[in-house]
């Protein structure tokens, strides 16, 4: 089970990955596209391949280095336009359960 707590930062990289990566691949890509640190951002870092159809999220875990990962059987994670390299929590367990929101609206601006 992965928990999110309301203030988390959740970071996706928006070119495929290739998911064979474990461990040290990952947190190498975190360290080459991300300005954060891995250990003490308390962060998740999202990868999608390019398929679109598997997902890898990395995390310190407070004593190492965890990986959560999803493979759908049907159907594609959605393809995010290209930005901000942050996502914000709603917008991320949307994604996880196949939401795909069309436009979030905020009751206000923070």
């Amino acid at each position: 089970m992965l928990t999110v707590g309301g203030g988390t930062k959740i970071f996706i990289c928006h070119s495929p990955v290739d998911l064979r990566k474990g461990f040290e691949g990952l947190s190498g890509l975190v360290e080459r596209n991300f300005e954060e640190n891995i250990i003490t951002s308390q962060a998740y870092f999202v990868f999608i391949n390019r398929g679109r159809d598997r997902m890898k999220i990395l995390y310190w875990d407070n004593d190492g280095l965890a990986i959560w990962y999803k493979r759908l059987e049907k159907g594609r994670f959605p393809k995010r336009s290209e930005g901000k390299p942050t996502m914000e929590r709603r917008e991320f367990l949307m994604l996880l359960e196949g939401v795909v929101p069309r436009r979030l609206h905020k009751r206000y601006k923070s």
